[in-house]
């Protein structure tokens, strides 16, 4: 990656250098060191960071530092697909609720009482499932929040929790599309009609790692990318999300007190031909000694969404890179259902194009 460092450090804006001091100021939990050091705070053992993005001055009233801001945000969208999301607006209050609702959905006690979300009917709207395996170690629920809110009834703060939490994310997605785009070079509202996110198709992901009992294998989920626009993910603990960066090395997620991690998807991807990648990412569970809760939504398109390479990212040298389907089509193309949320992003790669790369040599 042709990346912007600065002491071996990516570039980051001193508008940004300047919020981070100011991370979460509603928090009980705020991280209270220098600038330089939170920056670096994310340092795994290869080197590599988590970029920073402020949400705030991404909408600053200052025009430099907004401008900064989007510059930055275009560097990370082409150059890491992933990011720390802070100074949001969503109160920690709100992460605190539905974390908590989670953990009481997931009590050890009555796993018997989760099994009728096994089911595997196509209109399912909440889907459970309970997997030990080599590839997978985790307990799990999927849940369609957008357009139409579903929740299980039990526990009963779980619900009010989720649907309050669903809502903010939402302003969030709509607000971060727009930044997208503004980087990205276009007007404001790009995205978001391109993909018809008014009526996006959202389902929130929650997993718990280890499951409640003993694991197989030390890998909580395979490496894997995620359909839509991209996902939000918060948890209970640092450790074990890893994500794959440009140049081929596993990176240590860790996260801020109340951050919003970020990570960029398949129809990202597929609308920008290329030119933003959808990120590989996994989960490691090791020896399980530590419990994690994490709690993702995956931002979709509208399930009616024609989705294919824009003409504004098609060139000579950029060939379309990928057939354009529904996202319904593509939710379905590998025979899950819609709730799975599954990838099936290299079905639709047009094969024996040889320009499909071709932005990451620009």
């Amino acid at each position: 990656m042709a990346n912007k460092t600065l002491n071996n450090v990516p570039y980051v804006p001193n508008c940004l250098s300047e919020a981070i001091n100011n991370i979460d100021s509603n928090s009980s939990s705020i991280m209270t060191m220098p600038s330089d050091d939170l920056i670096r705070v994310n340092k795994p053992v290869d080197d590599e960071i988590v970029p920073i993005i402020d949400y705030s001055m991404l909408f600053s009233n200052d025009p430099e530092k907004r401008s900064n801001s989007l510059r930055y945000l275009s560097h990370v969208c082409q150059d890491y697909g992933f990011f720390n999301l802070v100074n949001h607006g969503v109160s920690h209050s709100v992460f605190e609720n539905v974390l908590k609702g989670i953990s009481d959905f997931f009590d050890p006690t009555d796993v018997d009482g989760r099994r009728p979300y096994q089911g595997k009917n196509p209109t399912d709207r909440i889907r459970w499932g309970l997997s030990s395996s080599l590839e997978e170690n985790r307990e799990h629920l999927k849940v369609a929040v957008h357009p139409q809110f579903h929740c299980p009834p039990k526990p009963a703060h779980f619900s009010v929790a989720l649907e309050d939490y669903s809502k903010r994310l939402r302003e969030v997605e709509l607000d971060l599309a727009k930044a997208m785009s503004r980087a990205l070079g276009f007007e404001e509202c790009y995205i978001e009609k391109a993909l018809n996110l008014k009526s996006g198709f959202d389902v929130f992901v929650t997993n718990l790692y280890p499951p409640n009992f003993k694991s197989e294998g030390s890998m909580g989920l395979a490496d894997h990318t995620d359909p839509g626009l991209f996902v939000s993910l918060i948890q209970d603990v640092n450790g074990g999300l890893q994500v794959l960066s440009h140049d081929g090395k596993w990176v240590d997620v860790n996260m801020p007190p109340s951050s919003i991690f970020i990570i960029f998807s398949d129809h990202l991807e597929i609308l920008t031909n290329g030119k933003c990648k959808s990120t590989v990412h996994r989960v490691v569970v090791g020896d399980n000694k530590v419990k994690r809760i994490s709690a993702s939504t995956l931002h979709g398109p509208s399930l009616e969404a024609f989705v294919k390479p824009a003409m504004e990212f098609l060139d000579d040298c950029h060939p379309p890179g990928y057939r354009g389907m529904t996202y319904k089509q593509y939710l379905e193309a590998t025979g899950f259902h819609e709730v799975d949320v599954k990838s099936c992003l290299q079905q639709v790669l047009v094969p024996n194009n040889d320009k499909n790369n071709c932005y990451l040599v620009d």
